[in-house]
């Protein structure tokens, strides 16, 4: 079995429904209070699916995968079936596995979740599970029989590699921060272990001995890939070669968290830890591992004359959304979060940027919130939609980090 990929135009059929007006996303409801004390999660089998004739195969033995069944339907159709790690769960239903056939042919991919659980992410492609391809307008075609989706794709007996999202596990992220590590001297460390013995990364960027910090964290939730790709962007912008980077890294320290929930990414689970739960329902209790890594590592960081003076949260949703906190609340620099969207915007043609606040008062359960309670750090959640296009994320991302450099500097020039 090869693993390149011979998919010239796989099939991701546009629904009819596609010329619907897309409703306004309105963004989180008010977070309340669920318990956030250990459960079971279910394992996946993993290895290769060779139960469905001797034509086509699938797999889901890699970090990320999340296939829990196949049921071959036909010669050229088949059912996967994709259920989360545990309930109840948000509706994420992240999907990663490969397939193969020793013959060339065009295969129908039936897309089968548990009761209630709707389709989210449209599909996207690769040889290789690094370089991955997506149509442009592509969806899966819609059964209106039993509201199944399924998806069209040429295979072969190279590899073809079919997940919600691109692919970005703990290995990946250790060789993104290899590479700043190398290019910018930054220091990379862990501030904890998962459940299951991953190391919880973390690396500094900036001066060690500035008192102003600042924390920039990412993948609470496993499937929320575009939210990466902003951090990157924006991590990406603080460690350029460039007057205005080189200025703002002499008088900050930077701390990055690119991954705080290592074992639902690697274990390709919908929303939770490995121990059934969404870590940014935790940050109140503590009940989690990485939760209180976050915690016990700012205590360690943040003491004497040390303030943490801003930090961002990434995360995914359905469309590009900020969440911030009530602007009636005043933190260490106030009025900073909606200056900065200001100039964002500007930045940016045609951008307007959405903004919720979504914190008013304690408990606090997301990250943001505590941050904002325990150190009266600027926060803000920065949230990238499912498909937003990558250019434009990339820009979104730069462009916010040069215009945070430009106003932190500017608020803390006394």
């Amino acid at each position: 079995m090869k693993c390149n990929l011979f998919f010239a135009a796989a099939a991701l059929i546009a629904i009819s429904a596609n010329a619907q007006v897309k409703s306004t996303f309105k963004g989180q409801d008010p977070i309340t209070a669920v318990s956030t004390v250990t459960r079971p999660v279910q394992k996946q089998w993993k290895g290769v699916f060779d139960k469905t004739g001797d034509e086509v195969f699938f797999g889901n033995d890699f970090a990320g995968a999340r296939l829990n069944g196949v049921v071959k339907i036909d010669d050229n159709t088949f059912s996967v079936l994709i259920t989360p790690e545990n309930t109840p769960i948000n509706g994420s239903p992240w999907y990663a596995f490969k397939v193969w056939s020793k013959t060339d042919k065009e295969i129908q991919i039936r897309f089968d979740y548990p009761q209630n659980v709707k389709h989210r992410y449209n599909a996207k492609i690769s040889s290789d599970g690094k370089k991955w391809t997506a149509s442009e307008n592509g969806s899966f075609v819609k059964r209106e029989k039993d509201s199944n989706y399924v998806l069209k794709v040429k295979v072969s007996k190279d590899t073809t590699w079919i997940a919600a999202q691109e692919l970005k596990t703990s290995k990946d992220i250790s060789e993104w921060i290899s590479v700043l590590k190398n290019k910018n001297n930054t220091g990379e460390a862990s501030i904890g272990l998962t459940a299951e013995g991953r190391k919880i990364p973390v690396f500094s960027i900036g001066n060690p001995a500035a008192k102003n910090k600042i924390l920039i964290s990412g993948r609470n939730h496993p499937p929320e890939v575009t939210g990466h790709y902003a951090l990157e962007a924006f991590v990406e912008s603080l460690t350029a070669d460039t007057p205005l980077a080189k200025k703002f890294r002499k008088k900050f320290e930077v701390y990055v968290i690119p991954l705080l929930n290592p074992d639902g990414v690697d274990g390709g689970f919908w929303r939770h830890n490995s121990g059934g739960i969404d870590l940014n329902r935790d940050y109140n209790d503590f009940n989690q591992p990485e939760t209180r890594a976050v915690r016990d590592f700012l205590k360690k960081e943040i003491k004497q004359d040390n303030k943490l003076l801003f930090s961002i949260d990434f995360h995914s949703t359905h469309d590009d959304i900020y969440y911030t906190v009530d602007p009636n609340l005043k933190g260490n620099i106030p009025g900073f979060v909606p200056n900065w969207l200001n100039k964002v915007k500007q930045e940016i043609p045609g951008y307007t940027p959405h903004v919720k606040p979504l914190y008013f008062k304690p408990p606090t359960f997301t990250l943001f919130s505590y941050l904002f309670e325990t150190y009266k750090t600027e926060a803000l959640v920065f949230e990238i939609g499912d498909n937003t296009p990558k250019d434009f994320i990339k820009k979104k991302g730069e462009v916010s980090g040069e215009e945070f450099m430009k106003l932190i500097l500017e608020s803390t020039k006394n």
